[in-house]
């Protein structure tokens, strides 16, 4: 693979952005670009044409995104800017310097009906403003630049930035028990084996729709289990509520899919290795941390 491609990797304070950008300097890429809010305001239109045009990428890996799902349900308007009209613009400003561009969706596109997995074709039906903005953003990636990929993911956790498995090992310092919902299920993502399988996606020309967790289905309840066992942590008792109990406890909250498990049938079909069990990557996940 030619070592001088230009890659830009947007969101790069976030924990994906850095993987991405770890990821690329290991595999001996040269010319790699790593931005964030204060390099380009996505939600420019001529902002964007002018900094792809100068930088001329040969690739372009699209993490920044609106990610606060509660917060967005408030504002829906520059949401939409940052999740739909942002990448329509930076998958334009591609196609007019031939760059391929990587798309990071969500489990949340989905309404987390029924127990099967979704596969990538199924209906987008996103409950919540975060996950009708992030489908939006996916329909102007595929209109907007035939070299796409778009890959969906959930429950994302990385060693730069605040997750879900920071924040249980937290609050393991101040708590005895927690209440932790035990019917939303779906897969963790852990960024560092993610952002190698976006470098072999970048490496190749087989464009499409993926989705990308980490192998295997829990609930967050098992999750934070799992968590507290492998941190070897007992002083936590970790109760099982569902859903709706959850809702009485904390109001005001956008509605997440209850079932979030997805397909990788398209993954196997295009000869890309699937990622590493859920279970193994939070144990190496806590183990860096660890350190």
């Amino acid at each position: 693979m030619n070592k001088e491609l230009r890659v830009l990797v947007t969101g790069v304070k976030g924990q994906l952005g850095y993987d991405c950008v770890r990821e690329l300097k290991e595999r001996g890429y040269t010319n790699v670009l790593g931005i964030d809010i204060e390099q380009l305001d996505i939600t420019d239109e001529k902002a964007v044409h002018a900094f792809i045009n100068e930088f001329k990428p040969d690739v372009v890996m699209h993490n920044a995104a609106w990610t606060a799902v509660d917060k967005a349900e408030a504002m829906p308007d520059l949401v939409y800017k940052v999740n739909a009209l942002g990448p329509k613009y930076i998958a334009e400003a591609c196609k007019e310097v031939g760059a391929k561009m990587i798309y990071i969706s969500t489990d949340y596109v989905f309404n987390g009906k029924g127990e099967k997995a979704f596969e990538v074709n199924d209906p987008k039906e996103g409950l919540s403003v975060y996950g009708k903005t992030k489908a939006a953003g996916e329909d102007f990636v595929i209109n907007g630049n035939d070299k796409h990929f778009i890959i969906r993911i959930s429950w994302v956790f990385g060693i730069n930035g605040n997750n879900y498995v920071k924040t249980m090992l937290k609050l393991a310092e101040t708590k005895t028990e927690l209440n932790i919902v035990c019917d939303q299920i779906g897969s963790p993502t852990y960024t560092y084996d993610l952002s190698k399988l976006m470098c072999d996606m970048m490496e190749s020309d087989k464009y499409g729709v993926y989705h990308a967790t980490n192998e295997g289905f829990c609930s967050w309840y098992d999750f934070t289990k799992y968590i507290y066992e492998v941190a070897g942590i007992t002083s936590v008792e970790v109760k099982p509520i569902t859903t709706a109990e959850y809702k009485k406890l904390v109001p005001n909250q956008a509605d997440r899919p209850l079932n979030s498990r997805m397909s990788k049938a398209s993954l196997d079909k295009a000869g890309f290795n699937r990622l590493p069990t859920w279970q193994d990557a939070t144990s190496r996940f806590i183990k860096e941390l660890q350190k």
